[in-house]
């Protein structure tokens, strides 16, 4: 009864994202724990989504929950403007992770607007207005962050100015004719450099990057290539804002996932996994030499929640939770032994599968219809694997013609496995009926 009284409330009165309304098909969630949700009929899912990639702490930790209760009753908001015991400690414990050249936190309500503000102080520190980001991306769903997006979504939001796009490498489907990690690595920056002098490199306020496109396909990049952005961006004078909204805080088995990579940028974005989704949070770290531009200019922005005490009790909380039980640690494990080894046993079995990609708790499978000529498998099949995913039991996120493989960064071995067996199953049935 409650969960059709939960369609029918969501039906009638909800407005969805991404979505055309009268489709709508919204999957009740009840209650979680851990890696498991399940609905008001007790049926129970293991969560292989991470909702939206951003419970890396799981359902309802009880730290978290706790530091969020006592917030509560201790002060519930506050005004950005003060000086909150409980936000200084946040920003602290985020810059505890970070390497040392940042020195301040921007606090925001999420993703999309510390996009938005990190894209706002780099025209500010240069002076310059063009920002370049990749095609395959995904930066939020506010002005200037959504144009920055280089996927469909942009398109109907292109409002605002300044904003050009590059391929990024992506060996699997490279735009570069590249064969070998190295030449998609090679082509991709000459490209991006080529942009950049084509557009006037004294235009170019910042280059702005997943350090892992998560929803574009969980495109690791290959080896040299961040390190190579930083070349590009030191000899033009340009910004280097790296989006760890997805990708950081444990998601691809380190706090940030640019630590693999040899670089550090001048902006770092985050959110969701800084406390698992619990409150609304996201920010922005600065470096130094950035944060000093503003130290005698006024920056001109702000949010009534910048900091909210809820969102900063469970960011604390959250990160002590990380460090105290290991739970970095768990994903790297998760990713080498159990889901890299096992989603590769996967895609020599099934032939729907084209390549498996990913590091830590951050995997993406993308279907095919003919794996030679790497044919995206269409929305018809893709939709019957997620729903023979769903009646198994297991909660899929799914994105055009991929499987993201996303569980939270606590999952237990014994649970990853179990997921992938799902999995499994799912394709097997698509491919028989098929």
């Amino acid at each position: 009864m409650l969960d059709a009284e939960a369609v029918a409330l969501d039906r009638a009165h909800v407005f969805h994202s991404w979505s055309a309304q009268a489709h709508v098909a919204p999957f009740v969630i009840a209650g979680g724990a851990g890696s498991t949700v399940w609905d008001h009929a007790g049926r129970t899912y293991l969560d292989f989504s991470s909702q939206l990639v951003n419970t890396n702490l799981g359902h309802q930790h009880p730290r978290v929950v706790a530091a969020v209760q006592e917030q509560a009753a201790l002060l519930a908001t506050v005004a950005p403007g003060t000086a909150n015991l409980t936000r200084g400690r946040a920003a602290a414990a985020v810059l505890k992770h970070a390497p040392d050249r940042f020195t301040k936190v921007f606090f925001t309500n999420g993703g999309a607007d510390a996009n938005e503000n990190a894209i706002r102080m780099a025209r500010l520190h240069t002076g310059r207005d063009k920002v370049v980001s990749h095609y395959r991306s995904y930066h939020g769903n506010t002005g200037a962050a959504v144009v920055a997006t280089g996927d469909w979504r942009r398109v109907p939001n292109e409002y605002a100015r300044g904003h050009v796009h590059v391929f990024g490498p992506y060996l699997y489907r490279s735009e570069f004719w590249s064969t070998t990690p190295e030449q998609e690595c090679e082509r991709a920056l000459q490209h991006l450099e080529r942009v950049v002098q084509c557009e006037g490199p004294e235009s170019v306020a910042a280059i702005l990057l997943e350090t892992v496109p998560g929803t574009a396909g969980v495109l690791v990049p290959p080896p040299g290539y961040l390190a190579g952005v930083r070349e590009v961006c030191d000899r033009y004078g340009i910004v280097m804002v790296l989006d760890e909204v997805m990708a950081g805080f444990g998601r691809t088995g380190s706090w940030f996932a640019f630590e693999g990579h040899d670089v550090v940028p001048d902006l770092v974005t985050f959110a969701k996994g800084v406390n698992s989704g619990y409150v609304p949070a996201g920010g922005v770290l600065l470096g130094a030499d950035v944060a000093a531009t503003f130290d005698e200019r006024v920056y001109p922005g702000g949010l009534t929640y910048s900091g909210h005490p809820l969102a900063m009790a469970a960011v604390v909380a959250a990160l002590d939770a990380m460090a105290d039980e290991g739970v970095v640690d768990n994903a790297a494990a998760i990713g080498r032994d159990v889901l890299g080894p096992g989603l590769a046993d996967i895609a020599t079995r099934q032939p729907l599968v084209g390549e498996v990609r990913g590091t830590g708790v951050f995997w993406a499978v993308e279907l095919v219809v003919d794996r030679v000529a790497r044919t995206p498998a269409p929305a018809p099949v893709v939709g019957a694997v997620k729903a023979a995913c769903l009646a198994r039991g297991l909660l899929p996120f799914v994105v055009d013609n991929r499987v993201h493989v996303v569980p939270p960064c606590v999952v237990t071995p014994d649970e990853a496995r179990h997921g992938l067996a799902l999995l499994d199953e799912a394709l097997g049935e698509v491919t028989a009926t098929t």
